[in-house]
């Protein structure tokens, strides 16, 4: 792949970020949302292709203990290129040495993040701001 891959964020425009998660599809992201949200992010991976942005991912991580890999995002044009394995390689490997590595899969995709070496979470539990919704779509269930 001839892809350029960022790890600091100085130069993304936050609106075409915003716009990958709606076609990727991962709904809406406000594009000021997003931008705190890497701020906060320890580790982020932006993936440049002919100066588009095709793929993007981030993780939550306090250095130690955890590590959360989330809003792993790819162009609809490059999904099915490994692009999106290849994200989830670079956040893992950052991630290394801490004591755990999440990630939070949407519904249907957990076959995929399975063969990159993750189980499922017997425990795991979420508070989410609009439960019904992530009751509706499979991302919580009632028991």
């Amino acid at each position: 792949m001839g892809m350029e891959w960022i790890y600091e964020q100085s130069a993304i425009d936050w609106s075409a970020l915003s716009q990958l998660y709606r076609i990727a599809p991962l709904g809406d992201k406000d594009p000021a949302d997003l931008r705190l949200a890497f701020s906060n992010s320890r580790y982020k991976c932006f993936v440049f292709e002919h100066g588009q942005l095709v793929g993007v991912g981030r993780a939550l991580a306090d250095g130690v203990d955890c590590s959360y890999i989330c809003d792993v995002a790819v162009h609809p044009d490059s999904q099915g290129t490994g692009l999106g394995k290849a994200i989830i390689t670079r956040l893992r490997d950052l991630s290394a040495g801490h004591k755990k590595i999440i990630l939070y899969a949407v519904p249907g995709k957990e076959g995929f993040y399975k063969k990159l070496g993750f189980k499922r979470m017997s425990t795991a539990m979420a508070i989410f701001r609009n439960q019904e919704s992530a009751l509706k779509t499979g991302l919580l269930n009632e028991s």
